[in-house]
C-alpha cells in the first residue's frame, strides 16, 4: 500500500508535538482492552471481514482484528479518549506482529492490520484537530512485548534455550513499524516491555526504517515493572533498563502497566533522575481486585498522578489496564494545572548494564574487569568450554563476580570452537543466572560476526573489546553501524 503520509506533513506534525511537549504535560489515552469489553463483541464481530469469515481458530479476544472487522468500535474508543481530553491515542496493535499472530493464524493479516488500524487512529485525530487547531492531535504506533521472550528460556531443562532469536523479533517488528508508518503514526510506541531484549529488537528495526526512508518519527520507549522487587519479567532494575534503550535519540522513556500509579512512583522517580529524554508514566487503574477487575475510581488515579506532576518527574501521563475516557478527563484535567518535566542536566559519564547499573564514577579511574571467562586468557575455562562443561564454566564466571569483578569479558575466539555459537550459547546461560548477569558483559572477539551475535544475546548495554582499526576506520565505521 502506498503511504498516507508526507515527508512535510511529518515534518509539521513532528514540529507541533515538540512544541506541545514544551508547552503542557501531554495526555495519552487509557485502556483499548477495557473499553472494547463494554462492547460485549461475540465470535462473529471477530469474523466481520472477508478475510476472516473462513478462519478454522476462534478469534474472539483477538482484539487487534477488531480493526479490520469492527473499525466502527475502535475509531469510537479513539474519539471518546481523545474527547476526553487525550493528546495522543495508540493504535490498536497491541499484538501486531507475526509472532503474537500465530496464536489465531492470522500472520498473513500482520501488514494490513497495522495499517488500518494507524489510518482509523488518523481519520479521528485529524477530524478533532481540525475542530481545534490550538490542541493538534498525535497517534503512537504501538508495538507490543509479543508474547515470547528472548532473554529466558521456556524450557526449565535447558536455560540456554530460546523460544525466539533477536533476529525474528526484529523482523516481526520491521513489518509492524513500516505498515504503522504508511497508514499514518505520528510516534512509534515500544511498549509494556517486559524483555529489554525484546526492545532493543524493536529499537533497531524502528532505526532500519528510519535509515530506509532517510527520516526519523519520534519514538517513545515504555517498560513494565511486574512486582514489588522494582524489576521487569527479564530481572532489570528501572535505571538498567533505562541505559540498555538510552542508545538512540528517543523522545521519552517511560513505564506503564502491571501497577498502579502510587506503587510505580519511585520508578518513574528513578528515570527522571537519570534520564535527558522526556518521561511518561502510564499505570493501571489501581491493582486488580481477586476477579481480575479494577475498582480505582478515576479521581483516585487523578490524585495519585498529581503526585508525578508535583514532583517535576513527567511530561507524558495517561493509563494502561482498568483505566476508561472517565480516569483520562480525570488525569487531564489535573496534569492541566501543571507545567511539563524540566529535565535535570546530567554529566557525561559513561552508563553500561546487566541486571542492575553500572556507571563511570567521576576521578574514578579503574573498574574491576573479571578476564577468567576468556579462552585466550585462561587454560583451564578454554578447556571447559572445549569439553562442552557449560556448567563449570558458568561457576568460574559467578566466582569472578563474587571476587568484586564489575564486568565480565567473554571471550571465545578459539580455533576448535565454533565462535558464534559457542558465545550465544554461553551468554544465554549466563542470562539464567542473575547474580552473574547482573553485571555488564564485555563481548571480547577480535570477529565482527562474534560481536553481533553476542549482542543479540544480551539485554544490557554491553561493552565491546578486541576490535581493531586495522582495516581503517571507515571499514570499521560500516561494521559498527550493521
Amino acid at each position: 500500500m502506498e503511504t498516507t503520509v508526507t515527508a512535510t506533513t511529518l515534518a509539521s506534525r513532528r514540529k507541533q508535538l515538540y512544541a506541545a511537549l514544551e508547552q503542557r504535560v501531554l495526555v495519552l489515552d487509557g485502556a483499548m482492552g477495557t473499553m472494547i469489553q463494554r462492547y460485549k463483541l461475540t465470535e462473529d464481530d471477530f469474523r466481520n471481514h472477508p478475510a476472516l469469515k473462513d478462519r478454522k481458530k476462534p478469534l474472539k479476544g483477538n482484539n487487534d482484528l477488531l480493526s479490520l472487522s469492527r473499525p466502527d468500535v475502535i475509531k469510537a474508543i479513539h474519539r471518546q479518549y481523545y474527547e476526553a481530553g487525550s493528546d495522543i491515542v495508540e493504535t490498536n496493535t497491541f499484538s501486531g506482529t507475526q509472532v503474537a499472530q500465530e496464536d489465531y493464524d492470522c500472520q498473513d493479516l500482520v501488514y494490513e492490520i497495522n495499517y488500518q488500524s494507524a489510518k482509523i487512529a488518523r481519520e479521528v485525530a485529524d477530524e478533532m484537530t481540525a475542530a481545534n487547531p490550538d490542541k493538534p492531535r498525535f497517534v503512537a504506533g504501538a508495538l507490543g512485548p509479543t508474547n515470547k521472550t528472548a532473554s529466558l528460556s521456556p524450557d526449565v531443562n535447558d536455560p540456554g534455550y530460546r523460544a525466539i532469536t533477536y533476529d525474528q523479533l526484529a523482523d516481526y517488528y520491521y513489518e509492524q513499524v513500516k505498515a504503522l508508518c504508511e497508514g499514518g503514526v505520528d510516534i512509534i510506541l515500544i511498549e509494556t516491555i517486559f524483555d529489554t531484549l525484546n526492545a532493543k529488537a524493536a529499537l533497531f528495526a524502528v532505526d532500519k526504517y528510519f535509515e530506509e526512508i532517510g527520516d526519523m518519527y519520534p519514538i517513545m520507549v515504555s517498560g513494565t515493572i511486574t512486582d514489588a522487587s522494582g524489576r521487569t519479567l527479564s530481572g532489570q532494575t528501572a535505571e538498567a533498563f533505562l541505559y540498555s534503550v538510552s542508545h538512540l535519540p528517543l523522545l521519552s522513556v517511560g513505564f506503564n502497566c502491571a501497577l498502579g500509579a502510587r506503587q510505580l512512583k519511585p520508578y518513574i522517580q528513578t528515570l527522571a533522575r537519570n534520564t535527558e529524554f522526556k518521561v511518561s508514566a502510564y499505570p493501571n487503574a489501581g491493582l486488580p481486585n481477586a476477579f481480575g477487575e479494577y475498582d480505582e475510581l478515576p479521581e483516585e488515579t487523578a490524585a495519585q498522578v498529581r503526585e508525578y506532576l508535583e514532583g517535576n518527574t513527567v511530561n507524558i501521563v495517561g493509563g494502561c489496564c482498568g483505566t476508561t475516557p472517565d480516569h483520562i478527563a480525570a488525569i487531564a484535567r489535573v496534569a492541566a494545572e501543571y507545567k511539563p518535566r524540566v529535565a535535570p542536566h546530567l554529566p557525561k559519564r559513561s552508563h553500561y548494564s546487566g541486571l542492575e547499573p553500572m556507571v563511570e564514577v567521576e576521578g574514578n579511574n579503574f573498574i574491576n574487569i573479571g578476564e577468567r571467562t576468556n579462552v585466550t586468557g585462561s587454560r583451564k575455562f578454554a578447556k571447559l568450554i572445549i569439553d562442552g562443561r557449560y556448567e563449570e564454566a558458568l561457576i568460574v564466571a559467578r566466582q569472578q563476580v563474587e571476587n568484586g569483578a564489575q564486568v565480565i569479558d567473554v571471550n571465545m575466539d578459539e580455533g576448535m570452537l565454533d565462535s558464534e555459537a559457542v558465545m550465544v550459547r554461553f551468554l544465554n546461560l549466563i542470562a539464567s543466572e542473575p547474580d552473574i548477569s547482573r553485571v555488564p558483559v564485555m563481548i571480547d572477539s577480535s570477529k565482527w560476526s562474534v560481536i553481533e551475535a553476542g549482542l543479540k544475546c544480551v539485554q544490557g548495554k554491553s561493552i565491546v573489546n578486541s576490535i581493531s582499526l586495522k582495516e581503517g576506520e571507515a571499514a570499521f565505521i560500516a561494521h559498527a553501524k550493521k
